[in-house]
């Protein structure tokens, strides 16, 4: 094998290493956001259960203070009933106590039903502060590991662009920009092997020619369906 074709297939490593690097590394900030997503919604749910059980609560304190007006209406009712000397005076003030008194148990009744339901929605509550609490470190945790992930994939993106810039110095200029034109339009596979005087990344036929070239392994040969550089080794043959 040529030697600028064995230093070529290991800056063609390099650049896969870079490559699968950077698209692990695309994937660090989507994850991270899916992870915080998980936390925001169970805090969500926390503060639907907030607002739930306040909203019971103060319906509750609102029906038991409309009942309390309407006992001090139902004192001053006989207040005055006592000291009228009317007879349909009489009659219409134990009308409205009457009435006053059939909406203080229907407001009664209504405090019953919020102090139950004010009781489902404080269990509810604090099973959902339990499952923000659990999520939250969950995540805390999780976010804490993508970080250190990332961390890793940034350290070692720029060890081996430190090695791929190396080996980069250690070719030929010109060899570079031709290996680096075809990585622009063919991504990482630019050097392939010849198999059955097949190139091995278009998969083409190559002419018999640019075969016997590629095999006879003096200069660069590229393939003429896809410019990709060529090389040949004897295991190929089979």
């Amino acid at each position: 094998m040529l030697p600028i074709i064995e230093s070529l297939l290991v800056l063609q490593d390099r650049d896969r290493r870079l490559i699968r690097l950077r698209a692990e590394l695309e994937t660090v900030a989507p994850q991270r956001a899916l992870l915080r997503g998980k936390a925001s919604q169970a805090q969500v749910a926390l503060d639907e259960a907030k607002r739930r059980l306040t909203t019971a609560e103060g319906e509750r304190k609102r029906l038991e203070q409309e009942a309390a007006s309407l006992r001090q209406r139902i004192q001053k009712f006989q207040a005055e009933q006592q000291s009228t000397r009317s007879n349909d005076q009489y009659k219409l003030f134990q009308q409205q106590i009457e009435a006053a008194e059939a909406n203080i148990r229907k407001l009664e009744d209504g405090e019953i039903e919020l102090m139950e339901q004010v009781e489902g929605l404080a269990k509810e509550l604090q099973a959902a502060n339990a499952a923000a609490t659990a999520q939250k470190k969950e995540t805390e945790q999780q976010v804490a590991d993508v970080d250190a992930r990332e961390a890793n994939l940034k350290a070692e993106v720029e060890s081996v662009t430190a090695q791929r810039a190396q080996q980069a110095a250690s070719i030929d200029p010109a060899s570079v920009g031709r290996y680096e034109r075809i990585l622009k339009t063919r991504g990482d596979n630019v050097v392939v092997g010849v198999h059955r005087q097949t190139c091995g990344g278009c998969h083409v036929k190559l002419p018999t020619q640019i075969f016997l070239n590629a095999k006879a392994q003096v200069e660069l040969v590229n393939c003429t369906n896809c410019g990709r550089l060529l090389y040949y080794t004897r295991d190929m043959e089979a």
